[in-house]
């Protein structure tokens, strides 16, 4: 495509867009931050992670029916732009910029936290240095290579999560397959609640980022082919995912040794390496810590196609330069993806001048880009189905239950606020109407040098 078209190319085949989907929602919060919610909930988790995916899923159907009904590039900041006003369209587009920018710092930094397993002598600024520059790279070519290397990355791990689901159940089933493994574990130590309701009550908040980027599937609606069929097929497909990958995997996991023998003393160790290295399968320790290497490559991997599809929509908006809005001979927003690249090298520089507490301020910012961008999703789709009802139009993919399911969203955001509030993460929530405040500011700059310019 070249510049002068300015419209991305449909490059991704239904098979791109079902791993990416399955991509977008295995990643570092599973994997790693697990562990911590497993010490403070205990066998509770397990409901929590259920609770947590039935709000996404609500959420993926409210960004499902507007995507079906519009597939374009920019995903929800184009329906908040376009059925709330400019300025909510330009803080979606930009809010959910920011969050992948978080992500893709918080999975090149898990990276090297998995590196540091094997060769605990490297610095974990160059280990994020090194897959920094292989992502950009990746990035910059034609969409299809994206969709290739997320399909083969998203692959190995849903392959990976359904090995280990197997292989715990061999382990807790078979007479030979281990001592310590049963079932039993999850209710005999102290009970499923261990520490009460209000255990697994006060991890919710850090509970909920393990399911950041499930909604990165609305920004291929613009490169997806067929996109009023491979859009709710994969969307739908969303209760099924949390079912096998945290439902399914955190039960076996939490069968196949006590949760209060767990010691994994950080943040930084993953429950479902050290689970194997202490049931002595050193060989299942180590491929799993490679698998999950990749599973953070993926969502780092989409994350940096995230960020430049969003700059670039934002582009044609007029919410962004129009640099942003130009492609290459391959179709790729090139402009938007060396942007996003110079902004998460910042990660590099972290990683070099805090090493040990990287990963948990980022997560901890992350989560309060999280709730505002989710809470955005729910409140557009809201006033969308308003409109199309006055207009008289008929969706084919409807949102389940709106707009009750919207309200229930909504809530539940909120009340995850005051969860944030009251442990710890005041900050992150300060931020939220600090950063609010920062884009209504550029906005009207932006409306000023518009208005000057024409």
């Amino acid at each position: 495509m070249s510049e002068e078209s300015g419209q991305l190319k449909r490059g991704l085949k239904n098979r791109h867009v079902q791993l990416i989907a399955m991509g977008g929602a295995v990643g570092t919060g599973l994997f790693l931050g697990s562990g911590q919610l497993i010490e403070q909930a205990g066998p509770a988790i397990i409901l929590g992670y259920a609770i947590g995916g039935f709000i996404v899923f609500l959420i993926m159907r409210h960004l499902g029916e507007m995507i079906v009904h519009e597939p374009v590039a920019g995903s929800f900041s184009h329906f908040a732009n376009k059925y709330w006003g400019p300025f909510p369209g330009m803080l979606a587009g930009w809010n959910y910029w920011i969050l992948f920018i978080l992500v893709a710092m918080t999975e090149l930094t898990a990276v090297a936290k998995f590196i540091h397993y094997w060769w605990p002598h490297i610095p974990a600024w160059s280990t994020s240095l090194f897959f920094f520059i292989c992502i950009t790279l990746l990035n910059l070519a034609n969409v299809k290579f994206y969709g290739e290397s997320e399909f083969w990355l998203s692959l190995i791990k849903v392959i990976a999560i359904i090995a280990l689901i197997l292989f715990g159940l061999y382990l807790i089933l078979t007479p030979g397959g281990s001592e310590t493994a049963s079932f039993t574990h999850l209710w005999a130590q102290g009970g499923f609640f261990p520490h009460g309701f209000e255990g697994l009550f006060w991890m919710m908040a850090f509970l909920m980022f393990a399911f950041g980027g499930m909604e990165l599937i609305g920004m291929t609606a613009a490169e997806v082919e067929e996109p009023e069929k491979n859009i709710p097929k994969a969307i739908n497909q969303v209760v099924w995912r949390i079912l096998v990958f945290y439902i399914g995997s955190i039960t076996i996991i939490l069968s196949l040794i006590p949760w209060n023998q767990l010691e994994l003393g950080s943040l930084d160790k993953s429950p479902f390496v050290y689970i194997f290295s202490q049931l002595g399968i050193d060989w299942a320790a180590h491929l799993l810590n490679f698998i999950i290497l990749t599973a953070a490559l993926s969502v780092y991997n989409s994350s940096m196609y995230v960020t430049s599809r969003m700059l670039f929509g934002l582009a044609k908006q007029n919410n962004a330069p129009k640099a942003f809005g130009k492609l290459n001979k391959q179709g790729t927003p090139i402009n938007a993806v060396l942007f996003s690249a110079a902004i998460i090298f910042g990660c590099v520089i972290l990683n070099y001048s805090a090493p040990e507490e990287a990963l948990s301020h980022l997560i901890y910012v992350t989560v309060a880009a999280l709730v505002l961008n989710w809470a955005m999703i729910s409140i557009t789709h809201w006033i969308f189905i308003r409109k199309q009802k006055q207009l008289g139009i008929q969706s084919t993919f409807k949102a389940i239950a709106s707009p009750l399911s919207n309200i229930v969203v909504v809530l539940f955001i909120l009340m995850i606020l005051g969860i944030m509030w009251q442990v710890g993460f005041k900050e992150s929530v300060i931020m939220i109407p600090i950063w609010i405040a920062l884009m209504w500011l550029l906005f009207k700059l932006m409306r000023s040098r518009n208005n000057k310019s024409s």
